[in-house]
């Protein structure tokens, strides 16, 4: 049974950092590519970034290039999500999935709330 379980998720100030992880299980986790998703309020999903099998190759949306960074550790099935220099409109629910843009599978999501 897949199982993808999002963590890391809060409040922040515009400009912090969040590291949100993704724990995954029931699955071959290091032959997909990874994929985080943003849902804001009010706004339709939004794929953010993917990672390839091995972390190779990595994929961010304009929105948060250079902001954010995807890694994994195919040791610990898990794919992690650094985010640096937030801001409010990063506000949403994140969530991973598998595949190039997501779409397979997801987690309950995290909560990442930018506010002064």
């Amino acid at each position: 049974q897949v199982q993808l379980v999002e963590s890391g998720g809060g409040l922040v100030q515009p400009g912090g950092s969040l590291r949100l992880s993704c724990a995954a299980s029931g699955f071959a986790f290091s032959t997909y590519w990874m994929s985080w998703v943003r849902q804001g309020p009010g706004k339709e999903p939004e794929w953010i970034s993917s990672i390839s099998q091995w972390g190779a190759s990595a994929r961010y949306a304009d929105s948060v290039k250079e902001r954010f960074t995807i890694s994994r550790d195919n040791a610990k099935n898990t794919l992690y999500l650094q985010m640096n220099n937030l801001k409010p409109e990063d506000t949403a629910l994140y969530w991973c999935s598998r595949g190039p843009t997501g779409g397979n599978g997801r987690g309950q999501g995290t909560q990442v709330t930018v506010s002064s």
